[in-house]
C-alpha cells in the first residue's frame, strides 16, 4: 500500500466510527492542550521572576546583614545588626574597579498621618543615589538630594499609592505629613518634596507603598538604629556596577573589606548579585515549569493508553475484514501499516486540535486570573508546541504498534470464519 492508500483507509476507518474516534482523540486533545497551557503558565512564572528582579534596577549587588543568634536559636536572613551605613561609605571610598554607585538604606514600618488620613507605610531612610540606582521615576517634585542628606532635612518623598491615599484631591508637594514610629512614641513632621511614579511591587519591594527620607535624618534623630559604637545600622547596601564589570571579583573584594572591618573570619553578612538572584529564582521557576509539564504529560500518556485500547477493540471487531484483506493479497506489513496509520491519524488529529485549544486558552487566561497578589501570566514557547505534537505523534506510533502486530498475526482462514 502506498502512502495515499494508507491515509484514505485510515480516514475511512475513523469516519466509520465517528463517536468512538472522537472519544479516543479526546484524551489526546486534553493531554496536549494541558501540556501547552501548563508549560505556558510555567514559562510565564519564569518571565515574571526575571521581570521583577530586573525592575529593581540594572547591574546590582545587594549586601544585607547575616543571621542572628539568640538563645541557641538562629534568626532569619537579615536579622543580625551587622551592617552599617559606614560599611557602605568604606566600600565607596575604596574605589573598587567596576563599581558605579553605592547607597545604604534602613527600612521599617511606620504610620503616615495627615489631617484626614492615617495609613501604614514602609519608611525607607536612604541616600540621594538610591533613585538612580533603582531607576525610580519621579511623578512630581524631586527625590532626596545631596543637600537633604548633608543637612539631615525633614523632607520626604511619597510612593505613588501613598500619595493618592494621603492626598486624594490635591498635589502633595509642599504639604506636611506626620510620621509616627514605635507606636506613636516618636513623631516627626515632614514636608513632601516629591512623588514617585507608579511602579508596582518587585520581589517584596513595593515602592508604591513606601516613603523615603534621608538616612542621615534617621541617624541623627532615632537612637535605636545606632549600634554601641555610634554607627548607623542599615538593612541593605546596594551597589551598582558598570556593564562590563567583573561582579565575582567585586564581591570577593567587598567580602574581604567587610571581614576586616567587622573583625570576623566568617562573613556576618550576605552578598548576592542581581544575576545570582535571577539565576536562583529562574532555576526554581524552571523546575516548577517542568513539574507542571510532567503533570500534563501524565494526562497525555493516559490518552495514549486510550488510543491503544480502542485500537485493540478495533482489531477484534475487524477480524473478518483483516482476513479478507489477507486473502486478496495483503501482506502482514500492509496490515501493520494500516493499523499504525490509523493510530497515528487519531493521535495527530488530537494533537493538532489540542494545540489550537491550548494556545487559545493560554491567550485567554493571560493576566486575567489572580490569586491574592499573584497574577497568572502565560508565555508560549515554540518548543513547547513542537514537543507536545511530537509526543502525541510518538504516543500514536507506540499505542498503534501492538494492536497492529496482533492484527498482522491473525490466521487468514480463522479470520474469515469469524462472524
Amino acid at each position: 500500500m502506498n502512502l495515499k492508500d494508507l491515509v484514505l483507509v485510515s480516514l475511512g476507518a475513523i469516519n466509520a466510527n465517528k463517536l468512538r474516534s472522537l472519544l479516543t482523540t479526546l484524551g489526546i486533545i486534553i493531554g496536549v492542550s494541558s501540556v501547552i497551557i501548563l508549560m505556558a503558565i510555567g514559562q510565564g512564572a519564569v518571565k515574571g521572576v526575571i521581570d521583577e528582579l530586573s525592575a529593581l534596577g540594572t547591574n546590582l549587588i545587594f549586601i544585607e546583614p547575616g543571621f542572628s543568634e539568640q538563645g541557641g536559636q538562629r534568626g532569619g536572613a537579615g536579622s543580625a545588626l551587622s551592617l552599617t551605613r559606614e560599611d557602605g561609605e568604606v566600600i565607596n571610598d575604596a574605589q573598587i574597579e567596576g563599581i558605579s554607585q553605592v547607597t545604604s538604606l534602613f527600612d521599617f514600618e511606620a504610620q503616615a498621618i495627615t489631617s484626614s488620613n492615617n495609613i501604614g507605610v514602609k519608611m525607607v531612610g536612604t541616600e540621594f543615589m538610591y533613585s538612580s540606582i533603582r531607576g525610580l521615576i519621579i511623578d512630581e517634585g524631586r527625590f532626596i538630594d545631596e543637600n537633604d542628606v548633608e543637612k539631615k532635612s525633614l523632607n520626604i518623598v511619597l510612593g505613588h499609592t501613598i500619595a493618592q491615599k494621603l492626598f486624594p484631591d490635591d498635589s502633595p508637594i509642599g504639604k506636611n505629613v506626620r510620621i509616627s514610629i514605635a507606636g506613636g512614641r516618636i513623631i516627626f513632621n515632614f514636608r513632601v518634596v516629591g512623588v514617585l511614579g507608579e511602579r508596582g511591587a518587585a520581589v517584596g519591594i513595593d515602592d508604591d507603598n513606601a516613603v523615603y527620607i534621608p538616612v542621615s535624618t534617621l541617624q541623627a534623630r532615632i537612637s535605636f538604629i545606632r549600634n554601641p559604637t555610634g554607627e548607623t545600622n542599615v538593612n541593605n547596601i546596594v551597589i551598582q556596577t558598570m556593564d562590563d564589570a567583573d561582579e565575582d571579583a567585586i564581591k570577593r573584594t567587598i567580602t574581604q573589606i567587610l571581614l576586616e572591618r567587622h573583625n570576623v573570619s566568617d562573613p556576618d553578612f550576605i552578598i548576592e548579585s542581581q544575576k545570582d538572584l535571577i539565576g536562583a529564582e529562574q532555576g526554581i521557576a524552571n523546575i516548577l515549569s517542568l513539574l507542571l509539564g510532567g503533570i500534563a504529560g501524565i494526562s497525555l500518556a493516559v490518552g495514549g493508553i486510550g488510543v491503544m485500547n480502542i485500537m485493540l477493540v478495533s482489531v477484534t471487531e475487524r477480524t473478518r475484514e483483516i482476513g479478507i484483506r489477507r486473502a486478496v493479497g495483503a501482506t502482514k506489513s500492509d496490515i501493520v501499516k494500516q493499523f499504525v496509520w490509523e493510530a497515528l491519524t487519531l493521535s495527530s488529529l488530537g494533537g493538532l486540535i489540542g494545540i489550537l485549544l491550548g494556545l487559545s486558552i493560554s491567550f485567554i487566561i493571560d493576566g486575567r486570573i489572580s490569586f491574592d497578589e499573584f497574577t497568572v501570566r502565560t508565555v508560549i514557547q515554540p518548543w513547547s508546541i513542537v514537543i507536545a505534537f511530537m509526543v502525541s505523534f510518538m504516543i500514536g506510533l507506540l499505542s498503534g504498534s501492538y494492536p497492529a502486530y496482533r492484527a498482522s498475526r491473525l490466521d487468514p482462514i480463522l479470520a474469515l470464519r469469524n462472524e
